[in-house]
């Protein structure tokens, strides 16, 4: 016997509905409105190509395999539609692969993809975010956290240019680049990756960054730009990556949106999706895995903002949703994923998902309008292109040597020390010194950046190896943990310390963790020790992918300086150092913080109210008189946070 509703369930389930429709409402109503614009001709091309596909087709179209777990052949049977090398993914597996073998490759893809489906398209994207970093002979320059120390767009562009033209010259057509984070704990392991702790900073920038990728993608030479991830990865709880983002409406649109705004005006075509989750904190409702959110990337990005573009998901991302597993997600596709990132999967992907459409679990239409989307963005840019697969091509070193020099943030300053003269006589300390792999930080060559030498590096120059470009060798002594040299004996005491590379997931600073450098690295603070209060004044650089809490540091050094991470190009490092023998002026630090720097090892948020240095800090090295007071110790160098 089946009972009928009470008229008070009833009320209670209309009333529950107009609350879910107001919160979504809100959601909405809380970005800009914007207006699409499309190319007639374009859309006729089009439904032109789409009408000659099967569903087959269509949804190898939609499939993304890594180029280790396919081949030409297996493009060409299941109509590929993109492919993507991951993160110390080459081809062949050879991390020494050259620029032409790289275009071999992406032209035996691009070839079975044109048999397949004539007139249509292969796109390879790669995770190039600080240059054409996968590929050995690469510039890497500065990551984001450095460029936005910069606060120069014209640079950012013109680095989005190079970086370009390096992924073009390896046969490539899509870089997974720019993200658009606004980090608020900076315990997150790819705060790097963020160009700061303001969204207008971010939104200028990332602008900038998408402009460069993509400009001259009609004529070969630029990519397809990727704002990412979509959205609030970088305001996670606790920095915990790929966790829960507590945000209202407004701030979720007005502090993690402002980036895509900026890259829409910028003409962006592929967004991807963030590995986290939102929740509501105004209206207390936990939205769940952004793979799954169809409120946001159909209800926002693609109706409310106009996006004509394509949603990616991430590595395997779908099989967070849910519901799902990496191999079978209707979820994910219902909600707004135009193409499925199955690096190792794809083929039961591809059979899971041509059986949902059948079974009616994925509407045919919203197959049609994904594929519609990616072959807006496939007929876009040229497959081809003019760039030569030369090493030559992938290198721009005097651009990333200024990136470096404008990107320096001084933090402590002796008046009068720096910069040292060219006939100083140094000694130079700390492993990281003559370490490429140091220098250039996570996503270099390979996905956590550590497993490398500077073997991998052909083209790079560490700062020691630029110190004695600059000063001639005979000036330049190098005392790895500054236990076989006495400092009174050179001019002045080069200190480079720096955190371990890492990448997502492995970076972040776990719960209670504290951001005391020397807790995780006391090797350097050894170093320090040996050569502090020596007989000679210590200039110390930091590598790192983060502010971090560095008062002991500072406190012995004479000079302190977040170098972030550099890259390739040492020189720029020495171009500050030293002061230029042909007579020219001395630059100075230009550089300003993009995030706040702790006073204390708990302080991770980017709001801290007392920071040593805040948003916009910095010296220039021209200062005449210095705050000569020691920074703070804590009595417990090594505390326990508070959750």
């Amino acid at each position: 016997m089946t009972r009928k509703p009470s008229l008070l369930l009833l009320a209670g389930a209309l009333l529950a509905t107009a609350a879910g429709a107001a919160d979504t409402d809100a959601v909405v109503q809380a970005w800009p409105a914007r207006r699409p614009l499309r190319d007639a001709a374009l859309e006729a091309r089009v439904e032109a190509a789409l009408k000659t596909l099967s569903l087959r087709q269509k949804i190898g179209q939609m499939t993304q395999p890594e180029i280790g777990a396919i081949t030409p052949d297996e493009v060409r049977e299941y109509a590929i539609g993109t492919v993507l090398n991951g993160g110390g993914g080459w081809p062949g597996q050879d991390r020494a692969a050259t620029p032409a073998q790289w275009r071999a490759l992406s032209e035996q893809f691009q070839a079975a993809a044109l048999q397949a489906t004539p007139g249509i398209p292969l796109l390879w994207g790669t995770d190039a975010v600080h240059g054409h970093n996968n590929v050995r002979g690469a510039t890497l320059f500065p990551h984001n956290i450095a460029l936005g120390a910069t606060r120069d767009a014209d640079l950012v562009r013109d680095i989005g240019r190079a970086t370009a033209r390096a992924v073009r010259a390896s046969g490539l057509h899509w870089a997974f680049a720019p993200t658009l984070a606004v980090v608020q704990d900076i315990r997150w392991g790819r705060t790097y990756e963020s160009f700061g702790a303001d969204p207008a900073l971010v939104k200028r920038l990332g602008q900038a960054s998408v402009e460069g990728l993509q400009e001259g993608m009609k004529d070969g030479r630029g990519v397809l730009a990727t704002a990412k991830h979509y959205i609030a990865d970088g305001g996670t709880r606790r920095g915990i990556d790929q966790g829960v983002s507590p945000a209202t409406p407004a701030e979720l649109a007005q502090v993690h949106g402002a980036g895509y705004l900026g890259a829409l005006d910028a003409g962006v075509l592929t967004v991807m999706a963030s590995f986290s989750s939102w929740t509501d904190s105004a209206g207390h409702v936990e939205h769940g895995k952004m793979h799954g959110n169809r409120l946001l990337m159909t209800g926002v990005l693609k109706d409310r903002l106009a996006f004509d573009g394509l949603i990616v998901s991430d590595w395997d991302g779908i099989g967070q949703v849910p519901g799902c597993t990496v191999d079978d997600c209707p979820a994910a596709i219902n909600a707004g994923i135009d193409v499925v990132m199955v690096p190792l999967h794809w083929k039961p992907f591809i059979a899971n998902t041509v059986k949902a459409v059948e079974q009616g679990r994925i509407p045919i239409a919203r197959v049609d309008d994904a594929v519609r989307r990616i072959l807006r963005v496939k007929l876009s840019l040229a497959a081809t292109t003019p760039v030569p697969a030369t090493v030559e091509a992938l290198q721009a070193p005097e651009l990333a040597r200024r990136a470096v020099r404008e990107s320096l943030v001084l933090l402590k300053h002796s008046p009068g020390l720096l910069p040292l003269k060219p006939t100083a006589r140094v000694l130079v300390v700390g492993p990281a010194a003559d370490s490429l792999a140091h220098q250039s930080g996570g996503w270099s060559v390979t996905w956590q950046g550590r497993d490398t030498s500077n073997v991998d590096y052909p083209q790079g120059t560490t700062l020691l190896a630029a110190l004695r470009q600059r000063l001639g060798a005979t000036r330049v002594s190098y005392d790895a943990d500054g236990s076989q040299s006495d400092p009174k004996d050179f001019d002045a005491v080069i200190a480079v310390l720096a955190e371990t590379p890492y990448a997502e997931g492995e970076g972040d600073v776990r719960i209670t963790e504290n951001l005391r450098h020397s807790r995780r690295h006391p090797q350097d603070e050894a170093v320090l020790q040996r050569v502090s209060g020596r007989g000679a004044p210590v200039v110390t650089l930091l590598y790192s992918g983060r502010p971090l809490y560095v008062n002991d540091l500072a406190n012995r050094s004479d000079a302190f300086i977040a170098a972030w991470q550099p890259g390739t190009e040492g020189a720029g490092l020495a171009d500050l150092l030293v002061a230029p023998a042909d007579g020219k002026p001395w630059p100075g630090f230009t550089g300003r913080l993009s995030f706040p720097w702790p006073a204390g090892p708990c302080q991770f948020s980017a709001r801290e109210a007392r920071p040593w240095w805040p948003v916009g800090g910095g010296l220039s090295g021209r200062e005449t008189r210095a705050d000569a007071r020691p920074l703070p110790e804590p009595a417990d160098p090594a505390p326990i946070c508070p959750l």
